[in-house]
């Protein structure tokens, strides 16, 4: 083979190395290019869940404010299902209202009074969730919390968490006396009434295939209902099941038996004696020869003071007669 022949060899081998070369060079680019094009596509991906996450906790945290904690929680733990279903459950019933509320409603702007009822369910559901109640709803001013469901403590410590929650409602509102004139150009003070019952319930959801509502019913809810409805001003009464349970940790005077509408039977009720009341509770002196009660709210703390130095003299007399 001559030197012509080899060297067209040559060329046509380095050209056809050349092409092999470039074809590799060129599926490089285009296994490149894909790749970026992929990368592309998956941080747009990425980009898009992460915004599609963000708008999902933003709407979770709107819907978390028309739910329960303890109902919420539930939802999205997976725990409860959006199926209209219930069950039977011993649960503590509580209800309370603002005293004279109508009143109220006939002098006050729809702005004062929407910031009036929003202030006032904030400060009463902030402890609801401090004790763990399940806030079921707000009718206008009226609250229905229960314990008992979906967690219960036991029916015992249910009930009792129930009184420690209503018992520092009252002290809340005690507390909060001198803000209603001043941001709320109320007149006079709010009070609230307090009603708790404790009983077999039906809880769970209810409603239609559209539209779901995870509350209680039954008898002891009307009773509860009802027994708020009979509260002095500043109160909580409590029916005979709710007493049995808590009698040893609460300070409960029997009012008597008192006959509800809606409801066959007399009902046993009791009314809660908080610190404050018993403080402000009748003072009596029984003795052989002497029968005093003194009305304690009736007296300054000077005119206390006074009283017991009397008493205390009489007793030295007494003493010293012997």
């Amino acid at each position: 083979m001559s030197d012509i022949e080899l060297t067209a060899e040559a060329f046509a081998q380095l050209k056809k190395e050349n092409s092999k070369l470039k074809l590799e060079a060129n599926l490089r680019r285009s296994l490149s290019t894909q790749l970026e094009k992929q990368k592309k596509i998956a941080d747009e991906a990425k980009q898009e869940a992460q915004e599609k996450s963000a708008e999902l906790e933003v709407l979770s945290a709107k819907l978390a404010k028309y739910l329960s904690p303890q109902i919420y929680e539930q939802i999205f733990s997976g725990h409860q299902d959006a199926n209209v279903t219930s069950q039977r459950k011993k649960l503590t019933i509580f209800f309370s209202d603002i005293v004279g509320f109508t009143d109220i409603t006939e002098h006050l702007e729809s702005e004062e009074l929407t910031s009036l009822i929003n202030f006032y369910l904030n400060e009463m559901s902030t402890i609801a969730l401090k004790y763990g109640g399940t806030i079921d709803k707000y009718i206008g001013d009226a609250i229905l919390i229960f314990f008992g469901d979906p967690d219960s403590n036991g029916y015992a410590e249910d009930a009792s968490n129930c009184l420690k929650m209503a018992i520092e409602m009252q002290e809340k509102m005690r507390e909060l006396t001198d803000v209603w004139g001043k941001n709320f150009s109320l007149k006079s003070a709010l009070s609230i009434r307090i009603g708790i019952n404790t009983g077999f319930c039906t809880v769970g959801n209810f409603g239609s295939d559209n539209r779901l509502d995870y509350t209680v019913i039954g008898s002891p809810v009307n009773l509860a209902s009802r027994l708020e409805s009979t509260a002095k001003p500043n109160n909580i009464i409590v029916s005979e099941e709710t007493y049995l349970l808590v009698r040893d940790l609460f300070k409960l005077e029997e009012i008597g038996e008192i006959k509800l509408k809606g409801i066959s039977r007399p009902v046993k009720y009791y009314e809660v004696i908080s610190a404050q009341q018993a403080e402000m509770a009748p003072l009596k002196i029984n003795t052989t020869h002497l029968k005093l009660e003194i009305n304690a709210s009736a007296f300054g703390e000077d005119d206390l003071t006074n009283l017991e130095n009397i008493y205390l003299q009489m007793k030295q007399q007494v003493e010293q007669s012997r």
